[in-house]
């Protein structure tokens, strides 16, 4: 009996957007109903280590395409896992994936030449079909059942589903073109699209061809791919192309790879490895639920999509194969993320993606810092989460500093380097951007000596950078906290001068909330006034942006430092000293303390009070009554 569904409404969407537009590379679609059934293949082999039955009659696996010129149809078919029912109008009647509407988003705005890509990311690869056919049937049957499914859709919002015949497991996916896509019934235009895209797909994907001439002519079954999976052969044996087209397959990305990392463990532990470093931060990422580690394949079975033991989340950014000869066919998914093996592997991938991004960094400077502006807020979750790695991570890194060009960069070893012989310390203030940090009094002492300070504007610095002590043997301080030390004769008028303003600070202290302390500064330069913390205080930059995530700690109170060369500070001790009782002195303290928060980059409390006192301070000094 034939059943009517309706899509759900996001599929619709898509269908509509795949259908209605105008797609630069239509092609993509044989890549995506390939790839569907070689991992339709994958999983009934996988299935099979635990049921074996489930192969019984047909272990010669392969894809196969036929076309049918009279009916203008194209079929490819596989001997795969197959689908029954319920996981037909499951999988084909709506997109199990987060980040829909993203990519809803996403495939509105991109031009004809990035949509292609953006397809396999949010698993709507089947729906590419309707790019070159105005009607598509699948008919399956899943493995270890007797009873086929027929699927059908036009595309534009319902699709059937009814009891079929099939002579045994797997899936056919037959392709009613439109009028104007018969270039897809050309057999040397299938051969040409299987090459480029799927020619690394482990299984055979076949097709019955004409050869000869005359009474010559003949129907032979032709292999349309070489098979042989890219990490398996040699290094040298794989072109550029070919890992492009691997990497775009494996990824969904639109863009080549920024680094390909390929090699042969050998010895006691035996496994290939297939990995590409990204050039930009994927859609993925952003959008979806983060997927952590590559493919994982045991003697060509697939085990795993993502194998979460063979790479440390901060590396999810890294695709790719591994594929290991060690592990047993039947070990559990469970049991697999506990294998001892698994951890022994991990380490030589995060060893050789240390390497491959320090290459990259050496060889494309300019290469490395698109990588690292897009990806390199992820990288550095490695400095919370890999103790035995963090200076390995720690050397990665890239920082625009005091004396870089705007958009320019330092690493901490050039930074390191270029050290005055009286700098002991490599210094650093976070901040929300550049332009907030570059004014801050706290930089002041640093560019009288002529030091450096590295400016750290991602949101992750100061939650992680805090727990880097040192680098290579030198450690790293917060430049808020820990100023230059002072020359003997600068300790000589520092003293004089507390003690001629010792009388102003006492009737300073206590009047600011928020402020447990008043002292004077020899370290500031320009600016009247800054505010200083504990050096086991919590980083302002750190307090600001936990209050933006709702989880505001408590109030860490500050330490008011006044600059005592300056002309406002020596007015303010000038009042003072006539009359300690004058109301000037407390409202000119707080528009100093009001100073120090604005420079650092905080919020006022009272932003009204803050100009009031400031207007009745310009009616004064022009001598207005």
């Amino acid at each position: 009996m034939s059943e009517k569904h309706t899509f759900k409404s996001e599929l619709q969407q898509v269908l509509h957007i795949i259908t209605h537009s105008l797609y630069s590379h239509k092609e993509i679609f044989l890549r995506e109903l390939i790839s569907n059934a070689s991992d339709a293949i994958d999983k009934v082999r996988f299935n099979s280590l635990q049921n074996e039955h489930l192969l019984e009659g047909d272990r010669d696996f392969r894809i196969r395409l036929a076309v049918d010129r009279e009916a203008r149809t194209l079929t490819v078919s596989d001997n795969g896992v197959g689908m029954d029912h319920d996981a037909i109008v499951d999988n084909l009647g709506t997109i199990a994936k987060s980040g829909t509407k993203a990519f809803l988003e996403s495939l509105k705005a991109a031009d004809a030449a990035a949509r292609p890509g953006l397809i396999g990311q949010f698993g709507v690869g089947f729906y590419s079909a309707f790019m070159v056919a105005d009607r598509v049937t699948v008919l399956s049957r899943a493995a270890g059942s007797s009873q086929a499914v027929r699927w059908e859709s036009d595309g534009l919002g319902e699709f059937t589903v009814e009891p079929a015949e099939r002579a045994g497991r797997g899936t056919d996916v037959i392709l009613h073109l439109k009028e104007d896509e018969k270039e897809f019934l050309e057999s040397w235009r299938l051969r040409a699209i299987v090459k480029q895209f799927s020619d690394f797909i482990e299984h055979p994907v076949v097709m019955d061809v004409e050869k000869g001439e005359g009474e010559d002519r003949k129907v032979e079954e032709e292999t349309l791919n070489s098979r042989k999976a890219l990490w398996l052969r040699g290094k040298t044996d794989v072109t550029e192309e070919e890992h492009n087209a691997f990497y775009r397959q494996i990824s969904g990305d639109f863009e080549d790879p920024a680094k390909v990392i390929h090699y042969a463990a050998e010895g006691a532990l035996e496994f290939r490895a297939l990995l590409y470093i990204p050039r930009r931060k994927s859609w993925d990422l952003q959008f979806a639920e983060p997927k952590v580690g590559p493919k994982l394949y045991v003697n060509r079975v697939q085990i795993m999509d993502h194998c979460e033991a063979l790479l440390p989340p901060y590396l999810r950014f890294v695709k790719g194969v591994v594929d290991c000869s060690d592990l047993p066919l039947n070990v559990s998914r469970e049991l697999l993320q506990h294998n001892p093996l698994l951890e022994r592997i991990q380490k030589s991938l995060v060893k050789n993606v240390f390497q491959a991004l320090t290459d990259l960094r050496t060889s494309d400077p300019e290469a490395y810092r698109t990588f690292f502006s897009e990806l390199g807020p992820i990288l550095k979750e490695g400095l919370a989460r890999d103790y035995a790695n963090r200076e390995q991570i720690a050397d990665l890194l890239l920082f625009e500093s005091l004396r870089t060009e705007p958009g320019k960069t330092t690493t901490l070893a050039e930074y390191q380097a270029a050290m005055p012989e009286a700098q002991k310390d490599i210094y650093w203030l976070a901040g929300e951007d550049r332009a907030v940090l570059e004014p801050s009094p706290s930089l002041e002492a640093f560019r009288r000596k002529g030091w450096d300070v590295l400016l750290l504007t991602d949101p992750i610095d100061a939650f992680v950078f805090p727990g880097l002590a040192d680098f290579k043997g030198t450690p790293l301080k917060a430049a808020d906290r820990h100023q230059p030390e002072l020359e003997p004769e600068e300790k000589a008028l520092a003293e004089e001068a507390q003690a001629a303003f010792k009388g102003l600070l006492d009737a300073l202290k206590g009047r600011f909330k928020g402020v447990k302390d008043v002292r004077l500064s020899q370290n500031l330069v320009e600016s009247a006034s800054r505010l200083a913390a504990d050096d086991d205080a919590l980083d302002p930059h750190m307090e600001r942006l936990l209050q933006k995530l709702g989880q505001a700690p408590g109030h860490q109170d500050r330490i008011l430092e006044l600059n005592p060369a300056h002309p406002v500070v020596k007015a303010l001790q000038a009042v003072h000293a006539r009359d300690a009782a004058d109301p000037r002195v407390e409202a000119y303290g707080q528009l100093l303390h009001d100073q120090a928060l604005l420079a650092e980059g905080s919020r006022l409390p009272d932003p009204g009070a803050f100009l009031k006192r400031l207007n009745e301070l310009v009616v004064k000094d022009a001598g207005i009554h």
